[in-house]
């Protein structure tokens, strides 16, 4: 498990691409904006909802809090990802919102994400890495999910969210970084 950054880096932290779908896929399409609605998620995406919409939780317990409203994942990953011969970007492996400048797998539970002119997602955990991730791209699930020299699981693909505030995301939007009270609590999978 990762601890959770003191400070993390948002001089520059932008929005680079925002993504939904309404149906189940493992990518989603880009659009030129998303609209957030508060207690919900993506409007017009298939995971939004009060209650989770991940078919594997939904098998389990359909009546579960959403927590995976919102899915994001800093762009630095796809272009690790790149350079070690994948060919990835925003959107495809399941985010709605690609991020850059910001250490988003650093932050706290309990974050709360300041996107564009209104919205607010407040950060729940770390996503889970599916083995759809291995059917998108060979190999690429080893990349982003594998254990550390102690031998702890290692998950780097991306984090999940609540919406607090609801409001247009666009990429080029700003993000500003409100952590929580400490002691902060480190991201574990949601």
């Amino acid at each position: 498990m990762t601890e959770p950054t003191a400070e993390p880096t948002t001089a520059t932290a932008t929005v680079l691409a925002v993504s939904s779908n309404g149906e189940y896929s493992f990518s989603k399409p880009n659009r030129e904006s998303i609209h957030l609605l508060a207690g919900l998620g993506v409007e017009g995406d298939v995971h939004a909802g009060v209650t989770v919409k991940h078919r594997s939780r939904v098998a389990r317990d359909p009546s579960q809090p959403n927590l995976r409203q919102v899915h994001l994942m800093h762009d630095e990953l796809h272009e690790e990802l790149r350079a070690a011969g994948f060919s990835v970007a925003g959107g495809q492996l399941g985010e709605n919102i690609t991020t850059r400048g910001l250490d988003l797998l650093g932050l706290p539970t309990g974050t709360r994400l300041h996107i564009g002119a209104e919205a607010v997602v407040e950060v729940t955990g770390l996503r889970n890495p599916c083995l759809q991730i291995e059917g998108f791209e060979d190999g690429l699930l080893a990349r982003v999910a594998g254990r550390d020299e102690a031998g702890n699981v290692v998950r780097r693909a991306g984090i999940m969210g609540v919406v607090l505030a609801g409001g247009a995301v666009a990429p080029g939007d700003p993000i500003r970084v409100e952590l929580p009270a400490e002691p902060h609590t480190a991201l574990a999978p949601v």
